[in-house]
């Protein structure tokens, strides 16, 4: 929920005016413009239409792999397509996870037709040390976007972790 809530995305060059690389944004449920309530409102009723359904929710990474914009690339639609397929056919659910602790998130160590490498981000960077400060940028981004919402990271995440 905590994830949904903060809806992080990010402008791109080609799809926004004016912009030449990549800019961290954030848009409360993935569509800020558009909602009404409260975005703890929305994160509740998905919750329940979750728990009610019996869905399991997975965050895919369809953006940068192997370094920053500039150094890296895009994420390849077909892997992206293969992760889709590996979660909709029930056998990702069925493979072993590593903790992503910056994020609270549980990252498969393998994808059937994915190269291993691009699935822990931290294993596709070349320079470490830029992959750490880029990553504990992104988190204070989070950090500060979520005061907006009065989010208490912790009591979100305890959230999760009951439904």
């Amino acid at each position: 929920m905590y994830h949904f809530i903060n809806g992080y995305t990010a402008k791109i060059a080609g799809t926004e005016i004016g912009i030449k690389e990549p800019i961290a944004t954030f848009s409360a449920c993935y569509g800020e413009a558009f909602i009404v309530w409260h975005p703890l409102k929305y994160a509740e009723l998905l919750a329940e239409k979750m728990d009610e359904h019996n869905a399991n929710c997975w965050l895919v990474n369809t953006g940068w792999v192997g370094g920053k914009y500039g150094v890296g690339n895009r994420c390849d639609i077909n892997i992206t397509k293969q992760i889709v397929k590996e979660i909709q056919n029930g056998n990702l659910s069925k493979e072993e996870f590593e903790k992503f602790n910056t994020f609270n998130i549980d990252i498969p160590k393998k994808v059937n037709g994915v190269p291993d490498n691009i699935l822990n981000p931290e294993n596709s960077w070349n320079d470490i040390n830029e992959y750490k400060s880029t990553l504990n940028n992104l988190a204070r981004l989070f950090i500060e976007n979520s005061k907006k919402y009065d989010l208490d990271k912790n009591q979100i995440f305890k959230n999760i972790i009951t439904l």
